[in-house]
C-alpha cells in the first residue's frame, strides 16, 4: 500500500475482515496525503442505507468527489461504504462520476458493502484506478510478511509461524498486536518468538466469546468486567479487533441470501465447527440491519477515539464503547 501511485482517481479497498481494510485505508489515506495538511486535503463521508425520504448518501460522496481542492491541488475524498451495495443501481451515481472524474480528486472507497457490482468494477478499471483486497484468504502464512511490512515490524520465520498460530481464524488481531510492538520496540524492529510471545497473552482467562456473548445478551456489567480482565493482558487495539470481526461477521450475513449455519459458514469462509457463524446468523436475525449498522459505526468512533480522536484514556473508550453495545443488543 506504501508505494500507492498518488495520481490514481480512484482505489477501492474491499476485504472481509473490518480492521484490516481499515487499516489499509488508513496506510492508503497516509501516503495519498504525504507530508500535507490532513484537515485541508482530506474529507470523509459515510454511505449507509438512505434514512426515509432523504436523499440517498452516496449523492453526498459523489458531491464530495466533484468538489475542487482549495488552498490545495489536491483532495482525497474517504467514503466508507458500510451499507451493502451489491445491485448496480445502487452505486449508479458513482458509476455515473467515474465517467468523467474531477482530475483534482483522489478518491478512495472503503468497500464494506459486499460484492462489488460489475458495472462499478468496470468503471474503476476503465479509469485506471486499482482494486486492492486485504482478504487474507485462506493463505495467511503467505499474506503476514507483507502486513508485517507495512506495519513497520521485521519478524523472524519462527516468529511468524507463531503468529500464523496465534492468529488463527481472526486476522484482525494483528494490527492492534502491531500498534503494540512498535510502540515498545520502536519502527523497524527486528523481532522473534521470545520477543512477541510477552505480548499474546492469555486474555487472563477469558476467552474473546466470553466478552462478545455478553454483548450479545445485553449484559452490560457481565461484559465490562470481562473487558477490564481482558486489559490486564491484551492491547486496547487487539480487544478492538476482536469486536470488530465479530460485528463484521455480522455485517457480511445481514441481508445475504443464507439459509441456515451451513451456508453463513461457507459465506464467511468459516472451517470445520458450524457453530460461530450459528452465534452470528442467529444475532443477525435478532438485531436488524439498523442496529447493526449502529453498532459498526460504535466501532468505527472507538477505533478513531483510540487514535488521540477524544483526550479519554484507552480503558474508558473501551468502556463506553463495550456499554454502548451491550445496549444495542439489549
Amino acid at each position: 500500500m506504501s508505494d500507492a501511485p498518488s495520481t490514481i482517481p480512484v482505489t477501492l479497498v474491499k476485504g472481509g475482515d473490518d480492521v484490516i481494510r481499515r487499516e489499509a485505508v488508513r496506510h492508503l489515506v497516509d501516503d495519498l496525503v504525504g507530508d500535507g495538511d490532513h484537515s485541508l486535503l482530506v474529507e470523509e463521508v459515510q454511505v449507509t442505507v438512505p434514512d426515509g425520504n432523504d436523499p440517498d448518501p452516496i449523492l453526498q460522496l459523489v458531491d464530495a468527489a466533484q468538489t475542487p481542492p482549495f488552498l490545495t491541488d489536491f483532495r482525497v475524498v474517504l467514503g466508507r461504504i458500510v451499507d451493502r451495495r451489491e445491485r448496480a443501481d445502487l452505486v449508479a451515481p458513482l458509476v455515473e462520476y467515474l465517467a468523467d472524474p474531477l482530475p483534482t480528486t483522489r478518491l478512495v472507497l472503503d468497500w464494506g458493502g459486499g460484492k462489488v457490482p460489475k458495472p462499478l468494477a468496470e468503471a474503476i478499471a476503465g479509469v485506471g484506478g486499482a482494486q486492492v483486497d486485504t482478504s487474507p484468504g485462506a493463505k495467511l502464512e503467505s499474506w503476514l510478511p507483507q502486513q508485517l511490512a507495512d506495519g513497520g515490524i521485521k519478524v523472524d520465520k519462527a516468529g511468524q509461524s507463531r503468529l500464523v498460530t496465534w492468529l488463527g481464524d481472526e486476522p484482525g488481531r494483528l494490527p492492534g498486536l502491531l500498534e503494540l510492538l512498535r510502540s515498545t520496540y520502536g519502527p523497524g524492529a527486528r523481532l522473534g518468538v521470545d520477543d512477541i510471545e510477552p505480548f499474546l497473552g492469555d486474555d487472563a482467562g477469558v476467552p474473546p466469546w466470553e466478552l462478545t456473548d455478553a454483548i450479545d445478551r445485553g449484559d452490560r456489567r457481565t461484559a465490562l468486567d470481562l473487558l477490564n480482565r481482558m486489559l490486564g493482558s491484551r492491547h486496547p487495539f487487539q480487544i478492538l479487533a476482536t469486536l470488530n470481526t465479530h460485528y463484521t461477521r455480522m455485517l457480511r450475513l445481514d441481508g445475504a441470501p443464507v439459509t441456515g449455519e451451513r451456508d453463513a459458514a461457507e459465506l464467511l469462509g468459516m472451517k470445520g465447527s458450524t457453530f460461530p457463524a450459528k452465534k452470528a446468523l442467529g444475532q443477525v436475525r435478532r438485531l436488524g440491519h439498523d442496529r447493526i449498522i449502529r453498532a459498526v459505526d460504535l466501532l468505527h468512533q472507538a477505533d478513531l477515539d483510540l487514535r488521540g480522536g477524544k483526550a479519554w484514556p484507552d480503558r474508558l473508550v473501551l468502556e463506553v464503547l463495550v456499554a454502548r453495545l451491550a445496549s444495542t443488543s439489549r
